[in-house]
């Protein structure tokens, strides 16, 4: 799943959900609040740079973040047989984790809960 920046203010911004690797949270065609550079937990959907594709820092991915590595953060589609997620790309290092998704407002606002036990 990956997503496009839409304009931001003071920490916050949107982004456009394309692709259905995060289905049933996400959708593609979702749009979602983001904080930009916060601290992501366990369990929360992030916006990230895609590791496998350092030459387009522009590519991003969303998805759950369900471990830390000593090599960095693992990150997993809440859909399993159709996600390209760490388990094809491997750990993101930290730097890389760009903010964490608060809320889906399009096409009907909802939180976007942690997966406690998800991990």
């Amino acid at each position: 799943m990956s997503a496009r920046l839409e304009p931001t203010l003071r920490g916050w911004g949107r982004v456009l959900v394309e692709g259905n690797s995060m289905l049933p949270t996400l959708r593609s065609g979702d749009r979602c609040l983001v904080r930009w550079g916060a601290p992501p937990r366990l369990g929360d959907v992030v916006v990230a740079r895609r590791p496998d594709r350092p030459d387009r820092p522009d590519l991003l991915v969303i998805k759950r973040l369900t471990a830390r590595e000593a090599d960095g953060a693992w990150l997993e589609g809440d859909n399993r047989d159709g996600s390209h997620d760490s388990w094809v790309f491997g750990a993101v290092a930290e730097v890389d984790l760009l903010g964490v998704v608060r809320m889906r407002y399009r096409p009907r606002p909802s939180r976007i809960a942690r997966a406690v036990g998800h991990c």
